[in-house]
């Protein structure tokens, strides 16, 4: 029966999908999967399954998301079962309310199957909580690349922000960004962590300050996970992952 499967893939680290994607995975006739979705997930898939790279990097798109989306319901017209994997969790900046939209204007069945974001896994793998009792009682995420980003209003409530920040794609502007929160009234000497490909073998955490942050951003790029807040200080104590060259859990159970 045809159905479509908007599954969230996790943040990199293969052992992180869940039991519910990894079975959407196995019956799937098509899967449609984007740039950070371990290619190790494919593993699971079947013999026969159609794999379909839609790989997505700053202003590169393998395939416009209009393509992407005219795919998912032309396969299931043909009766298939399509697995939509994307990285970390199709509602949190990926594009997965679009993509489901158009199934539900198509009349096409779809089912969400929620993953684990990058917002939330790599502070984890770099020994960093979002939350603490003392320190942040508030979790902010926020893209970017966000149209409004030259909006007062806007960097004034991200300045204020007394929680803890997280900006997904936001390396590119990120000089832009600390120099708007430092204008709107953040302290210069916040905490901030960048990231680098978060809960895989490839991870780098770099640290700083809204002021100082910008010597070290030639060491990181995309994709990484930005954290800007007073937790990131805890890093010091409670990093485990990077501490020495670790073997990553990827089988499923």
């Amino acid at each position: 029966m045809a159905k479509v499967y908007l599954v969230g893939a996790g943040p990199g680290d293969p052992g992180l999908i869940t039991v519910k994607g990894m079975k959407a995975i196995e019956r799937a006739d098509v899967i449609l999967y984007d740039r950070l979705v371990n290619e190790e997930l494919l593993e699971y898939a079947s013999k026969g399954a159609q794999l379909i790279f839609c790989g997505k990097q700053p202003d590169q798109h393998t395939l416009r998301q209009e393509n992407i989306n005219e795919l998912l319901w032309q396969y299931a017209k043909k009766n298939k079962v399509v697995t939509r994997l994307k990285g970390g969790d199709p509602f949190i900046f990926g594009r997965g309310g679009e993509e489901a939209a158009v199934l539900s204007e198509k009349g096409i069945e779809f089912e969400i199957i929620p993953g684990i974001t990058s917002g939330s896994a790599a502070p984890a793998y770099a020994g960093i909580p979002l939350t603490h009792r003392e320190l942040s009682s508030s979790v902010t995420f926020v893209s970017g690349v966000n149209p409004q980003e030259d909006v007062a209003a806007y960097w004034t409530n991200l300045a204020r922000h007394k929680g803890t920040l997280c900006i997904y794609m936001g390396v590119k502007k990120f000089p832009h960004t600390c120099e708007q929160l430092i204008t709107h009234g953040m302290d210069p000497d916040m905490p901030v962590a960048i990231i680098h490909w978060g809960t895989t073998q490839e991870q780098k955490t770099v640290t700083g300050t809204l002021a100082s942050i910008h010597t070290r951003l030639h060491e990181v790029s995309n994709p990484s996970m930005i954290v800007i807040g007073e937790v990131v200080r805890l890093r010091e104590s409670l990093q485990w992952f990077e501490k020495e060259p670790q073997p990553i859990i990827s089988s499923v159970i």
